[in-house]
């Protein structure tokens, strides 16, 4: 597939290379008016326009060619109900998600970018993520004194990283770091699909696939081998609603859409704010449509011409105008002198 993309893309180089080489002749037209850019610069343009196809046909072919020698399994599209132009992240999701990354994730993953305070509305009340933040200690200062303290956490804080630095967290993981998850489905081609395919796809390795001592196998993930064991499983934590199994999938699901929530924690006021500015834009135009075609409508269609002999007349008609008031303002002062002279 490649490279036919290939063959086409030089084809059309070809093609436009050819067509900058010719001699373009200005073709003869019936109104000069008509005579512009386009008309003398068609090579060009079609030359251009050659090139810029070619160019998005190569980077296709290119972005084909890299998708199809990555070395993992594509994880398959789910259905998830927050895909929509206008749906809404499931906040009893995102609610549940945050308790399965409290329980199981937060041991090795961090969530740096995310504060207690982004919690309030969503995932929490204001009191139970006051409670949340004032279980952790922050070392905080300097002082009046100019000495560092600890303190305990407040809303304005941001989560707490499980390692005190980089080198703790790639010595407890077998030489791995564990990567932050603020911005993971972001940040993963494939988004929550990847990591929904990522936390349930652990299987046995095929046969000749050999793994180190500390790895475990997993076909969404690059290069097969990974360092994070299967966190995810059933009844792995338990749902304070009865209602909703806590088998594998879920859990998975589930911790998705939180992880889809902190990667965009403000999707949904982008999408009400698109529902606001949609309707107050069909509103604007339509009153712009009603000036535009009813009251500009005599202006807009109106025409003026230029005709020599018609000007040459209303000229002549306003000497004449002219003279004849000249003359009927001289006969009013002489009238004036006639009456004043016969007073005396």
């Amino acid at each position: 597939m490649a490279n036919k993309f290939r063959n086409l893309s030089s084809k059309l180089f070809q093609l436009a290379k050819s067509s900058f080489s010719r001699t373009a002749v200005r073709p003869r037209m019936s109104f000069t008016g008509r005579i512009g850019f386009y008309g003398r610069n068609r090579k060009l343009l079609g030359a251009l326009g050659a090139l810029t196809g070619a160019a998005g046909l190569l980077i296709y072919a290119l972005e084909s060619s890299v998708d199809a020698s990555t070395d993992c399994v594509h994880p398959p599209h789910q259905h998830w109900n927050h895909t929509g132009l206008l749906a809404a992240l499931d906040k009893e999701s995102v609610r549940r998600g945050y308790f399965v990354y409290k329980e199981v994730c937060a041991s090795c993953h961090s969530l740096q970018y995310i504060a207690y305070r982004n919690l309030v509305g969503v995932c929490l009340t204001e009191s139970e993520a006051k409670a949340e933040a004032e279980s952790i200690t922050v070392r905080d200062g300097p002082n009046d004194e100019g000495e560092f303290f600890d303190r305990p956490g407040k809303l304005s804080d941001h989560f707490p990283s499980p390692y005190a630095n980089e080198e703790a967290a790639r010595s407890a993981n077998n030489g791995s770091y564990p990567p932050d998850l603020s911005y993971i489905v972001s940040a993963r081609k494939g988004g929550e699909d990847y990591v929904f395919a990522l936390l349930t796809g652990y299987c046995d390795p095929p046969a000749g696939f050999a793994l180190r001592d500390g790895l475990y196998y997993n076909p969404y993930f690059s290069g097969g081998a990974i360092a994070m064991a299967k966190a995810i499983d059933n009844e792995v934590v338990s749902f304070e609603d009865a209602n909703v199994a806590a088998s594998a999938a879920q859990i998975a699901k589930d911790v998705c859409v939180f992880l889809k929530w902190t990667s965009e924690p403000e999707a949904d006021e982008r999408r009400l704010l698109l529902i606001r500015v949609t309707l107050i834009s069909a509103f604007l135009i339509g009153i712009s449509y009603y000036i535009k075609r009813f009251k500009w409508s005599a202006l807009k269609s109106r025409k003026i011409f230029f005709i020599p002999e018609l000007e040459a007349q209303a000229k002549k008609e306003a000497e004449e105008a002219a003279k004849a008031l000249a003359k009927a303002k001289e006969q009013e002062c002489n009238k004036c002198e006639n009456k004043n002279e016969n007073k005396e």
